[in-house]
């Protein structure tokens, strides 16, 4: 079984972050690309896809929107990527590795991302479509990158913290007063699929994650991720988790140990020898709040769980 993080840590200064995950990850789980909140939106999660996405985006007050012309803090973001994997180049320089970048998912931007003239890309239809179609482009382009900087296998995470959101109509309007109309199943599917369709194309594997509760399992397994990264203490054992592990659908494990999972799998009814080769063990979210200290902890713990497992 292998290992690595899920993305965001705490910190500004990149270079000792992406050292210790290397330390940490790089000789027999999945080094990440980390991203660095302190430093600003442009280095959050949204921000860093942002900054890869072909279409004009600007920082507003109330947040990222759509807009005439790129914005200064886009640039930043595309920057700040570029100044990132450079060092993480340089770092890894003649190793081979598995690599793995996060990038918000499509459902996520929608639910975050402004039209120009305000309320959430979510509630239009056409708008959300290009916004899908646009990320499904920047990925085939950002892995072309990614390719020559780096040996070995790629790894793309879609980050759908808002797809519970999403799918349940609970995104709150412009006014906070109303809620957009949710997404259906087959309409997430259609905005997911140029994503991961992008993804298989560039030859890295697809996967998904989400710290929210409920996880749409057979939506996510259908529209072709290959893994699906999820926060275990918020998860029951069911039939459809079952279902789509034997489809061939992996688990990556968040926030627990190696008892924690076995159990989880026993009542499944697999034993560790059927699917420690088809998981992995992360935090249960992002660690940028938590202090250097406890993050580094947090890494330290889903490496040991995953080597428990030999």
């Amino acid at each position: 079984m292998r290992a690595t993080g899920i993305g965001s840590m705490p910190g500004d200064e990149f270079s000792p972050v992406a050292r210790y995950v290397i330390e940490t990850f790089g000789a027999d789980g999945i080094v990440f690309v980390p991203e660095l909140p302190d430093r600003g939106a442009p280095s959050a999660m949204l921000g860093r896809t942002l900054g890869v996405l072909p279409l004009p985006i600007d920082l507003q007050p109330a947040g990222w929107r759509l807009a005439p012309g790129e914005g200064m803090d886009q640039r930043r973001a595309r920057s700040a990527l570029r100044q990132d994997l450079d060092v993480l180049e340089e770092l890894l320089a003649g190793q081979t590795v598995t690599l793995k970048q996060q990038l918000t998912g499509p459902l996520t931007l929608a639910a975050t991302v402004e039209r120009p003239r305000g309320d959430k890309v979510v509630s239009d239809h056409g708008a959300r479509r290009e916004l899908a179609e646009a990320l499904g482009a920047a990925v085939g382009e950002h892995l072309a990158e990614l390719r020559r900087r780096f040996t070995g296998d790629l790894v793309v995470q879609v980050d759908e913290p808002a797809i519970t959101a999403v799918l349940a109509g609970s995104i709150p309007t412009a006014s906070g007063f109303g809620r957009h109309r949710s997404i259906d199943a087959p309409g997430a599917d259609a905005l997911l699929r140029p994503v991961v369709d992008a993804i298989r194309d560039a030859g890295a594997r697809p996967v998904v994650h989400t710290c929210a509760p409920d996880v749409p399992v057979s939506l996510l397994a259908g529209a072709g991720f290959e893994a699906i990264a999820f926060d275990l203490s918020l998860a029951e054992p069911s039939d459809v988790w079952a279902q789509v592990f034997e489809a061939g659908t992996d688990l990556w494990f968040g926030g627990e140990g190696a008892a924690r999972i076995e159990e989880f799998m026993s009542r499944l009814g697999f034993a560790p020898e059927s699917f420690a080769g088809r998981a992995a063990v992360t935090p249960a979210c992002g660690l940028a709040g938590r202090s250097p200290a406890d993050a580094r902890r947090a890494l330290e713990q889903a490496a040991t769980a995953a080597r428990s497992f030999g």
